[in-house]
């Protein structure tokens, strides 16, 4: 089902779905997931980014030539990661 997801992306998507299953997460809060990791990253400067887990969050710089992501957190730091570790924040 979630064949052409990354494997980052497909991990967190399987966790939710199990999670739902399971009775540890409503239906709601997993469809929510599922659809924050099947969306395509267009990352560009400016954006709010968060990674996966959420627990860090920031700003979108620039984008590499190698397709990379260069960002920079809330607390300061500056990080480079492939897009498929992060996604937009609401925040």
């Amino acid at each position: 089902m979630f064949s052409d997801l990354p494997a980052l992306r497909k991990r967190e998507a399987g966790s939710a779905t199990a999670h739902d299953i399971a009775g540890v997460l409503d239906r709601e809060a997993m469809v929510q997931i599922v659809e924050q990791m099947c969306a395509a990253a267009n990352l560009l400067p400016g954006t709010r980014v968060k990674t996966l887990r959420g627990s860090t969050h920031g700003v979108v710089l620039r984008a590499l030539e190698d397709g990379r992501i260069a960002w920079r957190t809330d607390s300061g730091a500056e990080l480079i990661a492939l897009p498929e570790t992060l996604t937009r924040s609401d925040e």
